[in-house]
């Protein structure tokens, strides 16, 4: 699969300089150095291409938008619990930990016919800042100067929830727990995530073959 990496890193710096926040312009320059805007956003699994990454944001960020104005509809009140500008940076940034640790490599996969092929893949590498998944998508955004609320941070700290090694942690199961029992937005980020993932993404986790 292909993305538009231009066209979305556009509209990806649109939103994020739409909330009006202090030190914007610091971030989008860091994010640029870091590599973010032409990363995949997996090795296999989801839009495993060039510029994935903010694919996968934009399409979270889609998705937690849709899901908070369908939760004011049916609960008014929680219009205050869920700023818009919050939904985006929150569903925005909550994978820029992911902009520097791919690497382009050629693996080695059958085809449909049993014959081993060379494919065009990515594998990992969390040598450069070995600081985890949500933790250092929020000590990017902090080190950048970024002006990142309290509930923002949180939300994306604990986006993967049971799916972070954290949650095998009773510790830290309950800082997920309470994290989400505190702040709606920390529900509706991981909401959005899944659906931009095993939703949206469904069906784009194919590899290139080489001939």
């Amino acid at each position: 699969m292909t993305v538009d990496i231009e066209k979305n890193k556009q509209e990806f710096n649109d939103l994020l300089r739409s909330v009006g926040r202090e030190g914007t312009d610091y971030l989008i320059e860091d994010l640029e150095d870091l590599g973010f805007y032409d990363a995949p956003s997996s090795t296999r699994f989801h839009l495993a291409c060039d510029g994935g990454n903010v694919q996968h944001s934009l399409n979270t960020c889609r998705a937690g938008l849709m899901l908070r104005e369908q939760i004011i509809q049916m609960r008014p009140e929680m219009e205050r619990e869920l700023p818009k500008d919050s939904v985006i940076v929150a569903c925005l940034l909550h994978d820029v930990c992911k902009a520097d640790v791919y690497k382009k490599v050629v693996k080695k996969r059958k085809d449909q016919y049993g014959n081993w092929v060379d494919v065009k893949g990515f594998d990992v590498d969390y040598s450069n800042f070995p600081m985890g998944h949500g933790e250092k998508s929020v000590i990017v955004v902090l080190r950048s100067g970024f002006d990142i609320h309290d509930d923002e941070m949180l939300a994306i700290r604990w986006h993967m929830a049971a799916w972070d090694l954290a949650f095998q942690s009773p510790e830290q199961k309950n800082n997920i727990n309470t994290a989400r029992d505190k702040h709606a937005l920390c529900g509706l980020v991981q909401l959005a995530d899944g659906i931009a993932a095993n939703l949206i993404e469904w069906g784009t986790d194919q590899e290139e073959m080489l001939y």
